[in-house]
């Protein structure tokens, strides 16, 4: 499994700028902007995502982006110190 900072650099060589994935706004506005894609009105940005993920690869990337951060949010073993 990669890292989060190695999708993370994948996703902004794609991009062509530095964003942040877990942001819906600048998700909306890079695939808009600079991909011309729309996404679909679902219950969640994840949703969305996810019935796109096959028009580009940078959507693969984000959802698997932002599916590590919950991982590690949701799980009762990993802390922060």
């Amino acid at each position: 499994m990669a890292n989060k900072a190695f999708i993370l650099q994948r996703i902004c060589i794609f991009a062509g700028i530095e964003f942040d994935p877990d942001s819906d706004e600048q998700v909306v506005e890079i695939l808009r902007d600079k991909f011309n894609l729309s996404l679909p009105q679902r219950r969640s940005m994840d949703d969305s995502l996810s019935a796109v993920a096959s028009d580009h690869d940078i959507i693969k990337l984000i959802i698997e982006y932002r599916s590590l951060g919950k991982v590690k949010k949701n799980s009762p073993y990993i802390h922060d110190v």
